[in-house]
């Protein structure tokens, strides 16, 4: 179960209790101390006043007079009268002349309750506003920054939640994680024999396939503590505090072991270490305690650490290497078998039809994480839901699909019928290259109907399998494949329009990787000119070369591009009828499937 805290209140929050209370005392407290009381006379002692020239400042108006005495002691106020000298006898007894004589006050009190009073109402409301920060934050004074608590949620032993069972197409992760939970059950099988269990296990793999629901399934199998925290809540405001975290989880998962210990997104805190001035010292002392706990003087003896990252190429060394995290457990994207059994283990939570075939959808969702066949099923359900049916069936799962990679369909887009001439023949401009060219994946199914992702078609292929190599001839007629909708539209039409935005950044995207990456031009053999990083999160790459040669891979990538784009005009070409015919067939029913496809291009059956 996972403990409830009371959320913790912003610093901005007592800053602004203490400007709101400053702000309502000079608006409300300081006009009505600086009002003193006013004593009425009448004219007969205004007049005497003047005469014993004990007139200090006076204020003359339509309606009443206000004066004080020599020494500005106290205020009168008396009606005023007709009385054409009075201005005269004033100036010769010595008045003052002045203005809003009611508001003022004495130098000496006019400092205290502008200056004095509101400072020391600030430094008694920041008083208590740092005890309050010191009790939440775990101490009672100064010195308890160095107590922080650990914020780790703790799952005891239960029959209920996720076990292995519910987790499908990792099995070598499953293995090791397997191995784990065993040895915590049975340590004396592993003891007499001299073998120990690593201290440390790291999950490692894209997003979404698993790798905090294997976490999960390892605490409900255990049935030991299982304490689980992320990275990034180590991380505080202040130095230490993140260092004091890590003391205080190992210390309670001391006391409690043998146990687990499941640290999420770990590279919040294990980044590498690079020693430049002015980098985050409370990550890097977060990261040194942890290091010194998970391998220091005093072993951990019953503490087993699980971490899970998708990006361990920006870890520490001296995080990853052996006696800290001794195994690492890649949790990659799931193959067909792998995501056929996913399928089946979220298909079991739905209704489904007896047509459906969870092989056929596994293919189709070729690179597919473990979350998004996930989706995948739910889409299904709601899209049958939708329908006003009670069970999902085929239909419901393969439309699902495209749901999840191009978005759903947009009702209310309608193309104008040249616009409509146009994607169909783009379309079927990618379908009749690909069938055309030997080592290219089947046609499934080819569309005009616009996707909410901005789509206004698209061809599906989908292989039989899954392919982990590819060839040079492979690739260039996958490159001529994404070229044949552009290629369509200009032997067509004569003109190039905006839709073949996406196949351009597909063709140069492949075109360069053949050049800098795989090794596959005469002029550069085997160099590499191109680092990948982040391979789980995209991607993102990286020249490594002179500008001369960068120069040289942009010409080459063009004239490669110009000879497959050429390719795939002349297959068109060549094939015009055939062009016209499959076009004018989709622009009428707007989705084909890949089997009329194929019967309109070869009627008798021939391949």
């Amino acid at each position: 179960m996972k403990e409830v805290k009371s959320p913790r209140k912003p610093l901005i929050y007592y800053y602004g209790i203490v400007l709101l209370i400053l702000l309502l005392f000079n608006m409300i407290v300081t006009p009505f101390l600086l009002e003193r009381q006013v004593k009425e006379v009448d004219y007969g002692v205004f007049m005497g006043m003047i005469e014993d020239k004990n007139i200090g400042q006076v204020e003359v108006d339509s309606s009443k007079i206000v004066f004080t005495d020599k020494e500005n002691t106290i205020i009168y106020k008396t009606g005023a009268m007709n009385d054409p000298t009075l201005t005269e006898r004033l100036y010769q007894s010595g008045a003052k002349f002045g203005a809003d004589i009611e508001q003022t006050m004495s130098p000496l009190l006019s400092f205290f309750l502008t200056f004095v009073l509101p400072m020391l109402l600030f430094i008694a409301l920041g008083q208590y506003m740092s005890r309050k920060l010191m009790q939440q934050m775990g101490g009672k004074n100064a010195m308890s920054f160095g107590m922080g608590k650990s914020n780790a949620r703790v799952y005891v032993q239960s029959t209920e939640g996720i076990h292995f069972d519910d987790v499908a197409g990792e099995d070598e992760a499953k293995e090791s994680l397997t191995e784990i939970v065993d040895y915590l059950h049975n340590p004396k099988k592993y003891t007499d024999i001299g073998a120990s269990m690593p201290k440390g296990l790291l999950l490692v793999g894209p997003p979404g396939t698993g790798k905090t629901m294997l976490a999960k399934a390892v605490a409900g199998e255990s049935n030991v503590p299982f304490f689980s925290i992320s990275g990034s809540e180590f991380v505080e405001m202040f130095v230490g505090m993140g260092a004091s975290k890590v003391r205080d989880l190992f210390k309670q998962a001391k006391e409690k072991a043998p146990c687990i210990v499941f640290i999420d997104e770990i590279d919040a805190i294990g980044k590498k270490r690079d020693g430049q001035m002015g980098g985050n010292d409370e990550r890097e002392q977060t990261l040194n305690q942890l290091l010194t706990e998970m391998d220091g003087f005093e072993g951990n003896n019953g503490v087993i650490i699980l971490a899970a990252t998708n990006r361990p190429e920006s870890l520490d060394p001296a995080l990853t290497r052996p006696g800290r995290f001794d195994r690492r457990v890649p949790v990659e994207l799931p193959d067909l078998q792998g995501r056929e059994a996913i399928l089946k283990v979220h298909g079991n939570k739905i209704k489904l039809a007896d047509d459906v075939n969870f092989h056929t959808i596994a293919r189709m969702a070729s690179g597919a994480s473990g979350a998004e066949l996930a989706n995948i099923i739910n889409e299904a359900a709601l899209r049958a839901i939708r329908c006003g049916r009670q069970v999902v069936n085929q239909a419901d799962l393969e439309e699902s699909i495209e749901t999840v990679i191009a978005g759903y369909q947009k009702k209310n887009a309608v193309l104008s019928n040249q616009e409509k001439w146009v994607v169909a023949y783009h379309e079927i401009g990618h379908a009749l290259v690909a069938a055309m060219q030997s080592h290219s994946a089947p046609v499934q199914k080819i569309t005009i109907i616009p996707r909410t992702s901005g789509a206004l078609g698209y061809t599906m292929q989908v292989e039989e399998g899954d392919k982990y190599l590819m060839t040079k001839k492979e690739i260039e007629n996958k490159i001529s494949t994404y070229a044949g909708g552009r290629a369509a539209e200009e032997i067509v039409f004569g003109e190039v329009t905006t839709g073949a935005s996406n196949d351009i950044e597909q063709i140069t995207k492949l075109c360069r990787a053949m050049i800098t990456r795989y090794g596959m031009s005469d002029e550069f053999d085997m160099m590499a000119m191109e680092t990948v990083s982040n391979q789980y999160l995209g991607g993102d790459t990286s020249l490594s070369c002179s500008p001369d040669t960068q120069k040289e891979i942009d010409q080459m990538a063009a004239e490669l591009i110009k000879k497959l784009h050429e390719k795939a005009k002349t297959i068109l070409i060549e094939n015009r009828k055939k062009l016209d015919e499959l076009a004018g067939f989709l622009y009428e029913k707007e989705t084909i499937t890949g089997d009329e496809f194929m019967a309109i291009l070869n009627p008798g059956g021939e391949k």
